[in-house]
């Protein structure tokens, strides 16, 4: 991955948490997974209030992601709405209900991660 390639999928990754939280999203946090995950860069974690408002926050994550010409390479979990899962390789995205993101406490699994600072 070059210099630029980290930088635009750094900038997507905070780019999405604070569309989630525009939209009424909590405890959003974004984890900086570079030499830790061999499968992405950033993790995007954020809670949703009901299934339909999640949905509606991956839909305009998926547009921002379409305008700054980024490529979706998987979505999971959308028609269940309680955890959104979209797949940008760099930048992996979880939309979780309460519930589901309490049981998978993926913060405590990636403890040793950077947390990225988000625009309030």
């Amino acid at each position: 991955m070059t210099d630029t390639e980290s930088e635009q999928a750094r900038e997507f990754a905070l780019s999405a948490a604070n569309l989630a939280g525009g939209r009424h999203c909590t405890d959003i946090v974004v984890l900086d997974l570079k030499g830790k995950s061999p499968a992405t860069d950033y993790f995007v974690i954020a809670t949703g209030t009901s299934n339909r408002q999640m949905r509606t926050v991956a839909d305009e994550i998926c547009q921002a992601a379409r305008d700054q010409g980024l490529q979706r390479f998987g979505r999971a979990g959308y028609d269940q709405a309680r955890w959104i899962l979209l797949d940008y390789v760099d930048v992996v995205i979880h939309i979780f209900d309460s519930e589901y993101r309490e049981y998978y406490d993926l913060e405590l699994l990636w403890g040793d991660a950077e947390r990225l600072m988000i625009d309030d």
